[in-house]
Formats: structure tokens, C-alpha cells, sequence
């Protein structure tokens, strides 16, 4: 497989507003499947966006047996798609969309795997934002899989609140979220669902993005994985999650 010449290729479809076209379904491998991600990022860079940083996806067991995979995966997180805490989002620019709830970790210190620890990640991990992933449902997620990667696994946006300096000997594993669509009390969950705690997807990250040559870099924003199952969300909603003790993050779809 020629990764440059399918990155164009699907550069140019989502230029179209097309995702995952039906040409290239069956054609690539996990690995060839990140590589035109990555490469798909290079091509948005030079067009003036920015790499924020990256999303790991699938890592609770609920967002594991929802969509029927056994593994984490990751994604890239643009700036452009950054939003604070209470965005309205237009629902009509939206495709299918769905929330997850996560918590979002700015890196103090680069880590290179592999063998990147949960513990060294922990210790790595600058501060912790409470942080909404808004994803779409753009083709069948669990049917091609790879294809899915190089859609940059369902990513849009990222609403994130404000950020905390975790205290020193505060396990992740026991944060909790309530999440709330307007007064309806959703789902309660926590941390200990993503990976047994939000430092193992984060440690994971660093030594998956070691097999591509790359380094989790200082500055750069993570987000976790979801402490929940992912959630459709329909037009006039209004999504906050509380995430104790890190604070609430909020959206509205108009």
C-alpha cells in the first residue's frame, strides 16, 4: 500500500464532505489505517490548522462491547476543533453526532515508548480537564475498522473545562462522572473504567505512538477515552458532565 497516494486519495474525498468511501473499504490494514490518519494530518497542518495533540478511543469496557472491538485506538485532536466549556454547537454541521466523556490530560513531559509505564505516564500528566469528546457516527465504525482510523476515528471537536493540577497521590482510577442531558441524570461512572484508570490510556497512547516513530510530546492535549458508552445526541440538547473532583463541562447542540 502506498500510504501518500491513499492519504490523497481520501484527502481529496473528505475535501468532498465524503467519509470512508465505499472504494476504499477492505483496503487497508490497522496499521496502514493510522498511517494515512498521520499523513491526512500533515496535509491539514500545511493548510494552516494545528495539532493539538491525540484521542484515545474504545478503551472503556462499555464503548468496547458497544461497538464490538477488543482494542483501544487513537485518533489526532486538532486546534481548530477545540471548544470551551458551555459551546453551543450547530447540530445541522454535524454528522449523527454523539458525546463521550472523558478527561482531557495536557502533558508536562514528553514520553517515549515503548515501555512507557502507567505510573511514568501519571507523573507526566501536567493538569486534568474535564472534557466532552463530540464525535460522528460518519459509516460503520466496527465493519471497517481501519477505514475508520484513517476517518480519524470518529473525531470532530473537544469541549474541555477548566483545567486542574492533579494532587499528588490522587488515584484517576476513582474519579467520577455524572453526566446529565439537561435535568435527566444519564450515566455515572468511573475513572477505573477507562483501562483501570485514565494513566493507562495515556501510557498506552505513548507506546502505540512509538510503532509510528512518534513521541507523546510536552503540551500536547490527550484525551482519555470515555468513562461511559458513547451518546447520540439530538438537536436542543444540553449535555453537562460533572467529574469529581475535576469540575464540569458542558455543550449545547442548536
Amino acid at each position: 500500500m502506498d500510504i501518500e497516494h491513499a492519504a490523497d486519495a481520501l484527502w481529496a474525498a473528505l475535501r468532498r464532505a465524503e467519509h470512508m468511501p465505499v472504494e476504499w473499504r477492505g483496503r487497508l490494514t490497522m496499521a496502514q489505517g493510522y498511517a494515512v490518519n498521520l499523513a491526512i494530518l500533515r496535509r491539514r497542518v500545511a493548510e494552516g490548522d494545528a495539532h493539538a495533540g491525540w484521542k484515545v478511543g474504545l478503551t472503556s469496557g462499555a464503548m468496547r462491547a458497544q461497538w464490538g472491538i477488543p482494542e483501544p485506538c487513537f485518533g489526532v485532536l486538532l486546534a481548530s476543533g477545540h471548544r470551551p466549556s458551555g459551546t453551543r454547537l450547530a447540530f445541522d454541521d454535524l454528522i449523527a453526532p454523539g458525546i463521550e466523556n472523558e478527561l482531557c490530560a495536557t502533558m508536562g513531559e514528553t514520553l517515549r515508548g515503548p515501555g512507557v509505564t502507567p505510573a511514568r505516564a501519571r507523573a507526566a500528566i501536567a493538569t486534568l480537564a474535564p472534557a466532552l469528546e463530540i464525535v460522528e457516527v460518519r459509516g460503520d465504525f466496527s465493519a471497517d475498522l481501519p477505514l475508520a482510523m484513517a476517518d480519524n476515528a470518529q473525531q470532530k471537536a473537544f469541549v474541555t473545562g477548566e483545567p486542574v493540577r492533579p494532587e499528588a497521590g490522587f488515584a484517576l482510577a476513582a474519579t467520577t462522572v455524572e453526566v446529565r442531558f439537561g435535568d435527566t441524570l444519564r450515566d455515572r461512572a468511573a475513572g477505573a473504567e477507562v483501562m483501570g484508570g485514565p494513566e493507562h490510556s495515556v501510557a498506552w497512547l505513548a507506546n502505540k505512538l512509538a510503532e509510528f516513530g512518534l513521541a507523546l510530546e510536552a503540551g500536547q492535549r490527550v484525551m482519555s477515552g470515555s468513562f461511559t458508552k458513547q451518546y447520540r445526541v439530538a438537536r436542543g440538547d444540553t449535555v453537562v458532565s460533572t467529574f469529581t473532583p475535576f469540575g464540569e463541562v458542558a455543550a449545547t447542540f442548536d
